[in-house]
């Protein structure tokens, strides 16, 4: 295992998740007292499991097709239309 790599993917999307609505929807889960947090935790960690099992797959066949250049300008492109979306609803 590439211990850079992995410790550069873990960060980025650590700080990533951090305060977005799915860790808002989890803490709220949480919240609730009649409702396990060992079921809210593997629950929700299972959904992000299975997001990134996506994420990874949806990859690995785009870069079949496409060149890993162009997905990191699609994907660049992608993160600053969704900021400027963002910044024009504000």
């Amino acid at each position: 295992m590439d211990w850079k790599i992995f410790a550069t993917i873990f960060v980025t999307v650590f700080l990533a998740e951090l305060g977005d609505k799915t860790q808002l929807a989890t803490m709220l889960f949480a919240a609730d007292k009649e409702v396990s947090k060992y079921t809210v935790f593997i629950a929700a960690s299972a959904a992000l499991i299975m997001a990134t099992a996506l994420g990874v797959l949806a990859g690995s066949l785009l870069s079949a097709y496409i060149n890993a250049k162009y997905l990191h300008y699609l994907a660049g492109f992608g993160f600053i239309a969704v900021g400027a979306y963002t910044l024009y609803q504000a």
